[in-house]
């Protein structure tokens, strides 16, 4: 029996290991690529071309999201608006073309998939993890910009990957950290959260990701990726889709088995996932022990002979009828600098009524204050915001103290995301508002009051960062 072919691990550094490029040749199905793997696009070129020599079919996948989730471009921001702000401008064809920009910057660097697109409908505006990375929180939004990009980015003959079924918008937790719940009934998923899901597999993406959250309506003992009621009752059965079920990462919290890994492994595919994304550091003896937790789970028939071959067939199949258009030329950059303008990005924002008094107050000059909360772990330490190296910058971390008396006696620009959900920010913005001339710019989700919100962005890309000064008139 084969289970190579349904795995796909992470590593580190930016060299293919010699333990990887093994397990490839063997038939591993593909590796999962995380920033600290890329050096450049010229070494992740190369990374990719030594991945595909050991396994041809090699799925090469990551998390390249067109926004705050980039891995492309981690060192430098991304160059993308956001899904948040395709979803505001509400321009399906323009939607259509930033995703076909991310499939042409992938195609360059021989990535097979990408994790992409987040269909979630964030109806919760104090979710943790999702966030500016859904195209909104309105279902028919979410599922006719879904549509969109699956259409641009397939069409560069890269392989999309819908998350994270069945919705994780509606959620308070993240499930990278715990187990999300979410306690709706099936005749409201379908009315939600479902619906971007039924679209994107009508529309043909080749890949749908799980999530690792608890529905007890649905099922009341196993989180969708382990749950047969969720990914063969509803993804399999009553949405019609045939494509690969991938797992969000089995390493994380919301993921845990008893047995670790090798169970999880076990579980996910018992359940119907095809393709099992292991994690972003995983090892040799980690694949071989899943390996052997499979194999001993088949010969004791807690999984089906056959549950196994089906997903290896699947999975296999993904390179077999993948197209591969030319790439175009012209770069990234400059094919974003025609599809986008900081006016087009900027009408998109909220802005508070006191916040073009306060740009006139600030020209003569101003201070910022960056809030730097711990990122969730799906975006990482990425550079966020507007480029503001003119102008003088204290940067507060959760537990720094704020000095005013330090602080230059001038308008204050402070630049936030989710500042609603963290007390620490708040407090600070709390005191600046009191004692100074103080702009919040939210560069996240919003709170529906826009509390601790002047500006509302809806995201923190470059080209929103951009955006932002031009709004303000600050560059």
């Amino acid at each position: 029996m084969e289970v190579l072919p349904t795995l796909l691990p992470g590593f580190s550094g930016t060299e293919l290991p010699d333990w990887l490029c093994a397990r490839l040749r063997a038939g591993l199905g593909g590796v999962c690529l995380f920033a600290r793997n890329i050096a450049g696009h010229d070494q992740l070129a190369a990374l990719t071309a030594e991945i595909r020599a050991a396994n041809p079919d090699a799925v090469v996948a990551l998390d390249e999201e067109g926004g705050d989730v980039t891995r492309l471009f981690a060192d430098a921001g991304s160059p993308f608006p956001g899904n948040a702000v395709l979803g505001r401008i509400d321009d399906l064809d323009l939607t259509r073309a930033v995703a076909a920009e991310v499939g042409w910057a992938l195609r360059r660097t021989g990535c097979t998939m990408t994790f992409a697109p987040d269909v979630d409908v964030n109806s919760n505006p104090d979710n943790p993890v999702i966030g500016v990375r859904s195209l909104g929180p309105h279902a028919d939004l979410v599922a006719r910009h879904g549509v969109a990009w699956v259409e641009g980015l397939q069409a560069t003959g890269v392989d999309g990957c819908a998350k994270h079924f069945p919705g994780h918008g509606d959620t308070g937790t993240d499930s990278h950290l715990a187990l999300p719940v979410v306690d709706r009934s099936l005749a409201e998923l379908r009315e939600r959260e479902l619906v971007p899901f039924v679209a994107a597999a009508r529309a043909g993406v080749r890949a749908v990701m799980t999530s690792h959250i608890l529905l007890p309506q649905v099922d009341l003992d196993e989180p969708a990726t382990f749950s047969r009621r969720v990914l063969i009752g509803l993804l399999r059965e009553e949405l019609g889709f045939d494509g690969v079920v991938v797992t969000d990462a089995l390493d994380m919290a919301g993921a845990a088995s008893p047995g670790g890994l090798p169970e999880s492994a076990v579980r996910a595919l018992a359940a119907g996932c095809d393709l099992l994304c292991l994690g972003n550091d995983n090892t040799a003896e980690q694949v071989d022990a899943i390996v052997a937790g499979v194999e001993a789970a088949v010969a004791d028939g807690r999984l089906d002979e056959e549950r196994l071959a089906e997903a290896v067939r699947r999975v296999t199949g993904l390179a077999q009828d993948r197209p591969s258009p030319e790439v175009p030329a012209r770069s990234t950059e400059a094919a974003l600098a025609d599809l986008l303008t900081d006016e087009a990005v900027s009408a998109t924002f909220d802005l508070a009524p006191r916040a073009l008094d306060w740009c006139r107050r600030a020209r003569d000059g101003l201070v910022a204050v960056r809030l730097e909360d711990t990122p969730n772990i799906a975006v990482g330490v990425v550079p966020w915001g507007p480029d503001l190296a003119d102008v003088p910058t204290l940067v507060l971390h959760p537990d720094d103290p704020l000095d005013l008396a330090g602080l230059p006696d001038l308008p204050v620009l402070v630049l936030g995301r989710d500042v609603h959900r963290h007390p620490w920010a708040r407090e600070v913005v709390d005191v600046l508002c009191r004692e100074r001339d103080t702009l919040v710019a939210e560069l996240g989700w919003p709170a529906p009051d826009r509390a601790y919100a002047d500006v509302a962005t809806y995201g923190a890309s470059r080209p929103v960062g951009a955006a932002l000064l031009a709004r303000l008139r600050l560059h």
